[in-house]
């Protein structure tokens, strides 16, 4: 079977996200230090409304200066970037401790469902 795709009965290869199955990812992954709530913290900040927002800027929230001084904004690709490495090596002098996520379908789908949550 080298080389060959198999697909369990009914499911297709996935093309991009799938926010369903992200919600799981997010509940094994996240759910411990982040919730999708909005207005509601817990170790780490809500990650309601993450796409498109600015790095550091949740109102509310006290960040290390590393995330408050990063210039950027979360987008998809930025998300993709930050969590499939260590938070650390992405943005150090941060105390989130996540080590990464390296199974690209399960990154992919932790992203679209972050990206519903708006």
């Amino acid at each position: 079977m080298t080389g060959m795709l198999v697909y369990a009965a009914g499911s297709q290869p996935a093309l991009a996200g799938d926010a369903s199955a992200g919600a799981d990812v997010f509940k094994q992954e996240c759910s411990e230090c982040h919730t999708t709530r909005e207005g509601h913290n817990k170790k780490g900040p809500s990650l309601f409304g993450i796409v498109g927002r600015h790095a550091g800027s949740l109102a509310g929230y006290k960040y290390t200066d590393a995330l408050k001084n990063a210039d950027w904004v979360w987008t998809e690709d930025k998300l993709h970037w930050y969590l499939s490495q260590s938070a650390r090596k992405a943005n150090p002098g941060t105390r989130m401790k996540y080590p990464g996520l390296d199974d690209p379908r399960q990154l992919d789908d932790l992203i679209a469902y972050l990206q519903s949550n708006h």
